[in-house]
């Protein structure tokens, strides 16, 4: 071997972590000129996690439906989460985007009286 040889040589950086599908917990707005739809998006729920999700159409230009897990339907209605998310999300996203929601909800109880 000569001194003016060359070595080949390469280097990794590596790293990696679990991943839960689906990737988001709470509610996912498919908008109406998605790619994949709500069928789309609903088939691949019936896979994924069946049963965790009631899809709910929405009558907007830009969404076309909502999917929102059922815990937190357990917590909230229908009709107070869409209009949380009217007032609040479906101003700022277009209708080809799907877009992934927390929406952490926390209860709270004041005062709770009773008899002894």
């Amino acid at each position: 071997m000569n001194d003016m040889e060359l070595t080949a040589k390469y280097s990794i950086n590596l790293s990696f972590e679990q991943i839960k599908l689906p990737p988001f917990e709470d509610i996912l707005i498919v908008g109406s000129k998605t790619t994949q739809g709500k069928i789309g998006v609903s088939k691949a729920f019936e896979y994924l996690v069946p049963d965790e999700f009631d899809y709910i159409e929405i009558p907007d230009e830009r969404v076309e439906a909502i999917f929102v897990n059922k815990l937190i339907l357990r917590k909230l209605d229908q009709e107070k989460i869409v209009k949380i998310l009217t007032d609040n999300v479906f101003p700022y996203i277009s209708s080809k985007e799907i877009i992934k929601v927390d929406f952490k909800v926390k209860l709270s109880f004041n005062a709770i009286e009773g008899n002894i």
